[in-house]
């Protein structure tokens, strides 16, 4: 699985929102000037975030984003879900496809779907509080 840009940039929007925002709503022209990137390309990806209700918009002179929860309470699996088209490690798990015939069979299969629980379950522990302050959870 390769993470895009949509993706890595849904992190990196979501933590400028947390860092910046507090109470107040955070203009998309503040993040795409703080992160280095399009304001446009920006829009596409807060609106996907917006559509998973992950942020909250608001119009007007106070216009912009602000995140509906706390930092800490946000995973990084559901921010990649919300951003990504699919985040599956191979293309026989993606959701919205065609089954492969061969999957039940497929001596491969098993591994591939327990290579995709596992990084599910690490992305779900790592909280965007967690990117924020560059601590990550260590299981064991």
């Amino acid at each position: 699985m390769k993470i895009s840009t949509k993706g890595r940039y849904a992190l990196r929007i979501l933590a400028d929102i947390a860092e910046h925002g507090g109470d107040k709503n955070v203009p998309i022209r503040e993040i795409a000037a703080r992160q280095g990137f399009s304001d446009k390309y920006l829009e596409g990806i807060v609106s996907r975030l917006s559509s998973a209700g992950l942020v909250q918009s608001g119009r007007g002179k106070y216009g912009g984003y602000r995140l509906v929860k706390s930092p800490a309470e946000y995973n990084v699996y559901e921010i990649l879900y919300a951003a990504e088209d699919s985040i599956a490690l191979v293309s026989c798990l993606e959701d919205d496809v065609e089954p492969c015939p061969m999957f039940n069979d497929c001596l491969t299969a098993p591994l591939w779907k327990h290579l995709q629980e596992e990084f599910r379950h690490v992305m779900e522990r790592v909280s965007l509080q967690d990117v924020m302050e560059q601590t990550f959870p260590h299981e064991g």
